[in-house]
């Protein structure tokens, strides 16, 4: 049994059962608490979730484009077969819309559509967010700096979340900063997200920030250590409660399979030489049992 199923378990079944019910952006309740925590052991376990498949190399991709190739326009992730940021692409016009809920002239909240214009220059992207600030900063280069040649550190800080460019972005950042520790020989993550999409958002970042922690690590000669994953507002939105119960049912009679592992090439001594092509050569998980996929409406 994974300790990463059992503890996402637990804190799904803490929502439904204790959270409270609230309304948002999207016009679609959630079931939230106010904050929660998780904590990773990756010389222990390499977390990503059995009890339902987590699709990894779309996810390996959305990483990479992030912090590795650090772009922001979504034909790089189409040209991998990976579609998970459509819902916020701004079209070809420089528009971008979607059916949420906002504030009248009166100031009263109204459930409509939203339609907002970025300019025709950030057509096919999601504005300037995630792999847009960390090119922008130099803020990965920053990091593999500190790292290497200042183990002592304590500024290691990466914050997407720019005041600056937040009017000019589809999508605040959720997973927003990540801090980065060194103590003996392990390199260890602490990572805060603002707003978390339980079913959908948090399978995928919790497996990404393994991945990223474990590739930093490997290319800086550390171990890969532990990760301390902080929540603002847990949440499943209403319309997720049924495959969440799916989901821990599973778990309730069947527990969950072995952790899989993780393989990064040895070969690769660099950050920026893992192969970023459709094959993923460099970046595999291996020995992946699951309890098949559970389907989940996204909210925009």
């Amino acid at each position: 049994m994974t300790k990463w199923d059992e503890d996402y378990i637990k804190a799904a079944e803490k929502v439904l059962n204790e959270g409270t019910k609230t309304e948002n952006r999207t016009g679609t309740d959630t079931f939230k608490l106010p904050y929660y925590y998780f904590e990773f052991d990756l010389q222990k376990e390499f977390p990503i979730l059995t009890t339902k498949q987590v699709f990894y190399r779309n996810l390996i991709s959305e990483i990479q484009w992030i912090y590795q190739v650090q772009r922001n326009d979504i034909k790089w992730l189409h040209e991998r077969n990976n579609h998970i940021w459509d819902e916020w692409m701004i079209d070809e016009n420089g528009y971008w819309e979607a059916d949420q809920m906002y504030l009248d002239e009166h100031n009263q909240l109204q459930k409509g559509k939203v339609k907002k214009y970025f300019g025709k220059e950030y057509a096919g992207t999601i504005g300037t967010a995630y792999g847009y600030i960390i090119a922008y900063y130099d803020l990965m280069n920053k990091l593999l700096n500190s790292i290497q040649y200042n183990p002592s550190d304590r500024r290691r800080v990466i914050n997407l979340y720019q005041e600056q460019f937040l009017q000019t972005g589809v999508l605040e950042p959720c997973v927003f900063c990540t801090e980065w520790d060194i103590t003996g020989d392990y390199l260890n993550l602490v990572v805060h997200q603002r707003s978390c999409d339980m079913p959908l958002g948090l399978p995928f970042n919790v497996t990404q920030y393994a991945i990223l922690l474990s590739m930093v690590a490997h290319t800086t000669g550390y171990k890969p250590g532990t990760i301390l994953w902080t929540i603002k507002d847990l949440h499943i939105y209403e319309n997720q409660i049924d495959g969440m119960k799916e989901q821990i049912s599973r778990f309730h009679q069947n527990g969950s399979y072995d952790s899989p592992v993780l393989w990064l090439n040895p070969e690769v001594k660099n950050f920026y030489d893992f192969d970023t092509s459709k094959k993923q050569e460099d970046i595999k998980i291996k020995q992946y049992k699951h309890m098949g996929p559970i389907k989940f409406p996204v909210a925009k």
